[in-house]
């Protein structure tokens, strides 16, 4: 599994027209943030200062949050008038609240919301405004250098030499980046580099940073050619024109040789600061991300109306089907603005003339197949299933292909305004294998992520295969894809766990789908936060 997306977030409140529980003065109003754990337990994250006197303030502490992609974070923002001391809120009058998700929030970027009592009633005229921002360094720095005359430390052929950048910490020199190895080579260029400023300097353009040559040995004893220090704000001075030149200098040789110059010159030609966006800054600049599901109708799921078939809805209302729709769409929805939700099915018969259909509209209408939120793709589903007749085969490229249509019209665009997520959820093998595994080739090069839910107790080794972790995914014709795109889980390893975690494992990947793709292909936010000086995006 991914590394999950966190990232801290930091929120700001105001509140507008609040109850007036004082008399002969105006409330003094606080607000506490409290977090819903997997426990459904509310937990008290933090408080702002008390304001006094006043219905309408602007809270100056700001509440700082760890935010997952991948987790629906439930978030509780209570306002009190504070009469007392004491640090217990219960015996304070209570003005409002506000129940929403941080993916609400973010997505939003600034929401504002009316507070509601306790018995779910209006608290007057009351409103509350939550603004979010990310708190990261998100600066990467593009280099390009060469270097000439560098000394020969290979007795047969010319030195191999390759460049590490390193990180002044407390504890001594951290390593930040190793360029390749450019072989037999006095005079090189290496290929352009980027860095994270976090990771070269921590962001102080005046710390020193160190820049070690080397010549490769295969051996792995690879001899230090020579070294220098400098900092970001000498580097940032280089250009094509006036590059930045350093001397090699190797300390021992220059102890031992009294006429010894240098052992080379390092020039960087580029050294440029730039804003890499992320997950986040793409979806507060306006990115929404579009959510399709495709369900497996294939005779292999057994008669729906056995309770063997895992189309099967058990008294309580559920099936694996439906858990894994409720589970992903619970978390993708709330960064859709419209929650208008296309469902389909596959490998079924469908009426009018029973031909098998490998992409029908759950709700039957080719013109419309959106549902309304959630909830409207599980009435959907619901409605289909004793209409259709299981059957075969298990078809997935055909589905695939459909929503790339969609990713195909939005890579047309200027921005990164959109992207695509596909979640089938199936109970076997792939029937057209080549030509899923080209469909999922094509749309690695669009703004499109696929995940794939098991069900029931088949082998899934094929969609293992599927799930490029382990390497590049081929099309038929060798051709590889641009990136990984597909993430498959089986549902039986979250049978017992709860709800939320099945969520977490197939979403954690996509915020770096998301934002490899759009920065490989140079789409920036439709209204970035901090808009770059240039088109390049230099800082």
């Amino acid at each position: 599994m991914a590394a999950q997306c966190v990232t801290k977030v930091e929120l700001t409140v105001s509140c507008d027209h609040l109850l007036d529980k004082d008399i002969g003065s105006k409330s003094d109003p606080l607000c506490v943030l409290l977090m819903n754990s997997s426990e459904s337990r509310w937990f008290e994250v933090a408080r702002t200062e008390k304001v006094q006197n006043c219905l309408s303030p602007k809270f100056a502490k700001k509440f700082v949050i760890d935010y997952y992609f991948e987790i629906v974070q439930k978030l509780r923002f209570g306002i009190y008038d504070i009469d007392n001391k004491t640090v217990d809120l219960s015996d304070d009058d209570f003005l409002g609240e506000l129940e929403c998700t941080l993916g609400q929030v973010v997505s939003s970027k600034k929401l504002t919301r009316p507070l509601m009592l306790k018995n779910k009633s209006p608290a007057g005229k009351g409103t509350i405004t939550i603004t979010a921002e990310e708190i990261k360094d998100n600066r990467v720095v593009n280099f390009e250098v060469e270097a000439r005359k560098l000394d020969n430390k290979d007795f047969f052929g010319k030195s191999d030499p390759y460049l590490e950048f390193y990180k002044q910490t407390q504890t001594g020199w951290q390593l930040a980046h190793r360029t390749e190895v450019v072989n037999n080579n006095l005079n090189p260029t290496w290929k352009p580099f980027r860095i994270p400023l976090q990771s070269l300097c921590g962001g102080d353009m005046d710390k020193p940073i160190k820049v070690e040559c080397y010549d490769y040995d295969s051996d792995g004893s690879h001899d230090l050619i020579g070294s220098f220090e400098t900092t970001m704000t000498r580097l940032k001075q280089a250009s094509r024109t006036s590059p930045a030149e350093f001397e090699c200098i190797n300390s021992k040789k220059k102890q031992k040789k009294k006429s010894y110059k240098n052992s080379g010159v390092v020039s960087v030609k580029l050294c440029q600061v730039v804003k890499e966006y992320t997950f986040l800054d793409y979806i507060m600049g306006g990115c929404q991300i579009n959510f399709t599901v495709a369900v497996d109708f294939t005779g292999s799921n057994g008669d729906p109306r056995s309770p063997q078939s895992l189309h099967y809805i058990s008294p309580q209302g559920i099936n694996e089907y439906l858990s894994a729709i409720w589970s992903v769409g619970n978390v993708v929805q709330d960064y859709d603005s419209d929650k208008m939700f296309p469902a389909f099915g596959f490998g079924a018969q469908i009426p009018p003339t029973w031909q098998v259909s490998h992409e029908f509209p759950l709700n039957f209408n080719p013109a419309n197949p959106f549902c309304a939120g959630v909830e409207g793709v599980v009435e959907a589903y619901r409605a289909c299933l004793p209409q259709v007749k299981l059957y075969g085969p298990t078809n997935f490229s055909p589905i695939i292909n459909h929503v790339a249509c969609f990713g195909k019209q939005a890579v047309q665009q200027t921005t990164a305004a959109q992207y695509f997520v596909l979640l089938i959820i199936t109970d076997g093998v792939i029937t057209d294998m080549d030509e899923t595994r080209s469909a999922i080739v094509n749309a690695s090069r669009l703004p499109m992520s696929i995940i794939i839910i098991g069900v029931g107790s088949a082998d899934f080794s094929a969609m293992e295969f599927l799930d490029g972790d382990d390497g590049c995914l081929r099309s038929l014709t060798g051709e590889a894809a641009m990136r990984d795109i597909v993430q498959f889980v089986p549902f039986r390893q979250f049978k017992d766990a709860p709800r939320e975690a099945l969520a977490k494992n197939v979403l954690a990947e996509v915020p770096t789908q998301l934002v490899g793709f759009f920065n490989t292909m140079k789409l920036l936010p439709p209204t970035p936060n901090n808009p770059p000086q240039n088109p390049s995006g230099t800082i």
